[in-house]
């Protein structure tokens, strides 16, 4: 950056008429008022050149102009660097901390070309300050731009953190200006030209980002963030979770008001991949809130309700009726037409006031929040709402693929050495299921993981009554596109047992029902023959099993009168491995059947669940079994 072109008097005036004292420091004016000069007379071209011949070296444009305009500048620079000497000041720093080795040891063998630049810096550089606090202001004559400019880094000697690099000496003057306001932002008092066309930039970004240009307002409140001004870290975080909805973003105090709590608030809960947060965490964050004057009962409500699962968003207006019927369809596994809903719905969502810009409370949502991926996040951030005009963006596609081919695909979730069963009735209401299959008093759960609710479930040992020869499943209850009603295991690591009860028929008193369950495979060798997996599928209708078959490896067992388009001859060929095996009968159960599952409710989202009626039936006479258990690392929480 050239300091050609640049009005460095009107720039040096503005900050002059602009300065104010900080809030923690004297007002700097003697008895009569005065305000202190910053600067002092520009040194003459004489001066500048007696400067530079006693250095050796042609000083960068930027600075010279500088200097003939101001001999010399108070910085006020809070990180250290307080004032800037005039040309008769400025000598070579020489390194005289000896920072040049710890530098050149740390380059290794194939250094950038930064890194280099800055182990050398030290011995070369030009020492500008004058006065500081141990920091240094040191322009570089050997890391020059194409403009012809010395880059400038500023060295904190009592900071551990390498020095912050600056392109010239004219950006790092306009670093520290815009520093100096930020310094005076919170200031109700400091008000001036440049405070009133930031904050007419951050309006303009306010804006347009309710009109869907969020990528224009980007700029505009990033540039009166370096200003300070208020507002701009809140609407610029708003943005960048809706890009990384997984992430946390601080809100700042706007979480303590009443217009923006409900959103906000939650949203500063939020854990990553909203898993667990130790305790110690969970206090420092209540102390944090309550700092910011958060009610703490709020705070501990909020917190709790993040974290177990039972938070709700639950806006008003039209907004918020298609965010109550998203849920509902969420709560069933429907998270493509859930997000459709919420999609349709956008353009009706309202402000409570200036600083909110979207529906960040959607994001805290334990069964919606999981919807809004980053490609949705952009979609939320594209749409035109609170009565602003614009363009609807193209819509994020659907996430969840047709069928069950899915489940032998070896990327989905944790799945291929897992296995997997379940129960579909068609037209059956999901919340039925209990009666149909359940275990006795069996009832549906709250929305929950259900991979964890499946992996936490206690073993047959761990609960009264229960014998241990039982396979009571905690399965995932939804409907699908197709509305059957479903009840599905994804990480069941059961065989399947000459004791196998399929629940079919007990399942098809509300309809036509079908179970399939494949066994987990031999993670060293997925297609051995020693140990093959098996696959079972049963269908009944009416309290009748119509037809089924079970193939282990080469073995087939089967009765009824099986479609033609599910023969397991014509499915289980020989010569396919396993994964081809699973994939042909899983796309032909969607063919023929019409069965589906939501892949993104069950591997991302919140389901109810259920305990089902054992999957095995109890030993006969004689008949042996065994069982055993292992713990392998981590106790079950």
């Amino acid at each position: 950056m050239s300091g050609e072109g640049f009005d460095w008097r009107a720039f040096l005036g503005r900050w002059q008429a602009e300065w104010v004292p900080r809030a923690d420091e004297d007002d700097g004016e003697d008895g009569e008022g005065a305000v202190p000069a910053l600067g002092r007379a520009g040194a003459g071209e004489a001066v500048i050149a007696a400067a530079e011949e006693r250095l050796g070296a042609r000083l960068p444009a930027s600075y010279r102009e500088f200097l003939a305009v101001t001999d010399g500048w108070h910085v006020d620079e809070t990180a250290g660097v307080y004032r800037l000497g005039g040309a008769a000041d400025i000598d070579w720093f020489r390194d005289p901390y000896d920072v040049s080795p710890v530098y050149e040891e740390n380059l290794g063998d194939r250094p950038r070309e930064e890194d280099v630049l800055l182990a050398g810096m030290w011995r070369r550089a030009l020492r500008l300050e004058t006065d500081s606090d141990i920091s240094h202001a040191l322009l570089d004559p050997g890391d020059v731009g194409p403009d012809g400019e010395w880059a400038l880094y500023v060295f904190k000697g009592w900071s551990s953190e390498p020095p912050d690099r600056h392109p010239s000496f004219r950006a790092y003057m306009e670093a520290m200006y815009r520093g100096f306001h930020s310094d005076r932002a919170e200031n109700p008092d400091f008000v001036n030209a440049t405070t009133r066309a930031q904050d007419a930039r951050v309006e303009e970004a306010r804006l347009l980002a309710l009109r869907g240009r969020y990528e224009e307002a980007v700029p505009l409140l990033e540039e009166a963030q370096s200003y300070g001004r208020p507002r701009t870290t809140a609407l610029l975080n708003q943005l960048r979770h809706l890009k990384a909805p997984r992430s946390t973003c601080d809100y700042g105090g706007l979480v303590a008001d009443p217009r923006y709590q409900p959103d906000l608030l939650p949203a500063q809960a939020m854990p990553r991949g909203y898993g667990d947060r130790g305790r110690d965490e969970a206090e420092g964050w209540l102390r944090m809130m309550v700092a910011r004057e958060v009610g703490k009962e709020t705070a501990e409500a909020v917190w709790n309700g993040v974290r177990d699962g039972t938070h709700r968003y639950a806006p008003g207006g039209g907004w918020g009726r298609a965010v109550a019927g998203a849920r509902e369809a969420a709560e069933w596994g429907r998270t493509d037409e859930a997000w459709r809903m919420l999609r349709a719905a956008l353009p009706a969502w309202e402000a409570p006031g200036p600083s909110l810009i979207a529906p960040i409370g959607l994001l805290a949502d334990p069964v919606l929040g999981p919807l809004v991926t980053p490609e949705r996040g952009r979609e939320i951030l594209a749409t035109p709402r609170a009565g602003q005009p614009g363009p609807a963006p193209e819509p994020a596609p659907d996430l969840d693929p047709p069928g069950l081919a899915w489940l032998a695909e070896r990327a989905a979730d944790r799945l291929p050495w897992n296995g997997y069963r379940g129960v579909w009735i068609e037209g059956a209401d999901p919340a039925g299921l209990p009666a149909l299959i359940g275990e006795e008093g069996a009832e549906l759960s709250p929305p929950t993981d259900p991979r964890e609710a499946s992996r936490n479930a206690p073993a047959p040992h761990e609960r009264e009554g229960v014998e241990l020869w039982e396979d009571r499943a905690v399965v995932a209850v939804g409907r699908t596109a197709q509305d059957w009603a479903f009840a599905f295991e994804t990480h069941s690591h059961h065989r399947l047992n000459a004791r196998f009860r399929s629940p079919a028929a007990a399942a098809s008193a509300a309809g036509r029902a079908v179970v399939v369950w494949r066994d987990p495979v031999n993670r060293a060798s997925p297609d051995s023959a020693d140990h093959p997996a098996a696959f079972h599928l049963s269908v009944a209708e009416q309290g009748k099993e119509h037809y089924a078959f079970t193939v282990r490896g080469t073995e087939t067992e089967r009765s009824g009168a099986i479609p033609e388009a599910l023969d397991p001859a014509l499915l289980f060929r020989p010569e396919d491995s396993g994964q081809q095996r699973e994939a042909r009968v899983l796309t032909a159960l969607h063919a023929e059947l019409g069965l589906s599952l939501p892949r993104f409710a069950l591997t991302e989202g919140r389901l109810r669940t259920l305990t089902t009626r054992s999957w095995t039936r109890e030993p006969g006479d004689g008949e042996p079994f065994g069982y055993a258990y292992v713990t392998v690392g981590q106790p079950r929480r």
